[in-house]
């Protein structure tokens, strides 16, 4: 009697399912790099900013603007079938450490 792990047809399913997990996991690597990338764009963004609040006595925060801001990222998020809540706790961290960096610049 043939076990499982020696039927071909399940070993040619299991060499065939790796093969697709590693293709899917080397897409989530280069999504994954592209997002630090588009992240690191995104921080050299707020430093300007941060730098030309500092130095028109500007407030680090703006809530008009990072309500609205999540209100347009919560909407890009449904678009996209992503959980929109995801998206703006997402948000909310950055818009956080932006906050912070803000405040840095002004010492």
């Amino acid at each position: 009697m043939m076990t499982q792990a020696s039927d071909p047809t399940h070993e040619a399913q299991n060499a065939a399912a790796l093969e697709e997990l590693n293709s899917i996991r080397g897409s989530i690597d280069n999504i994954d790099a592209a997002v630090i990338n588009m992240l690191a764009e995104r921080f050299k963004c707020t430093k300007r900013v941060g730098i030309l609040k500092a130095k028109n006595d500007l407030p680090p925060s703006d809530v008009d603007r990072e309500q609205r801001q999540i209100a347009r990222l919560r909407k890009l998020a449904l678009d996209a079938d992503l959980d929109a809540e995801f998206a703006e706790k997402f948000l909310n961290f950055i818009i956080r450490e932006v906050i912070q960096n803000h405040l840095a610049l002004r010492n």
